[in-house]
């Protein structure tokens, strides 16, 4: 088990450094150095290990299928949910049910729409990832955003239509 440890750790690591240099692009150094810190506080990283070595000895051919959340158990569905809600750098921290039903979305800050963009183009980078743009396109009628932070996030995926 120790193996899958170090593993996980490297894997954070080197997804760390991607989001730093997208950062740094971005102008905002800072939000690299900080992000996913959560990972590694027990809450987060005694699941994420259980399940990365349950990802890691499945069979190539299960590997390669688009992986979710979805996918996994309770326990790693809770992890999930506790690390959209301690970073407001995911889009879903910035959604809210109502007790009527409704959903409320509030515009994402400018420091965190620019950590989830190095986010995701970090997240691109891994050779068992899709491309930004066409992840973007084939995922963004489930990404709930506020019309601003879908604006500049378009803008600068440079998708915006010409008028």
């Amino acid at each position: 088990m120790l193996y899958y440890h170090f593993k996980y750790i490297f894997a954070v690591l080197r997804h760390k450094w991607w989001v730093f240099k997208e950062s740094c692009k971005l102008g905002i150094p800072i939000r690299g150095i900080l992000h996913d810190f959560d990972k590694f506080m027990p809450s987060q990283y005694y699941p994420r290990v259980r399940a990365f070595k349950k990802y890691n000895t499945r069979p190539p051919d299960l590997k390669k299928q688009n992986w979710s959340p979805d996918h996994e158990d309770d326990e790693m569905k809770l992890c999930w949910l506790r690390h959209y809600h301690k970073n407001p750098h995911h889009w879903q921290w910035w959604v809210t049910f109502i007790d009527d039903g409704n959903i409320k979305v509030f515009p994402m800050t400018d420091c965190y729409r620019r950590e989830m963009l190095a986010d995701w183009i970090a997240v691109s980078r891994r050779p068992d990832r899709q491309d930004i743009i066409p992840w973007y396109q084939q995922n963004k009628d489930n990404i709930i955003l506020h019309p601003e932070t879908r604006e500049w996030l378009e803008e600068k995926l440079d998708l915006t239509l010409p008028l």
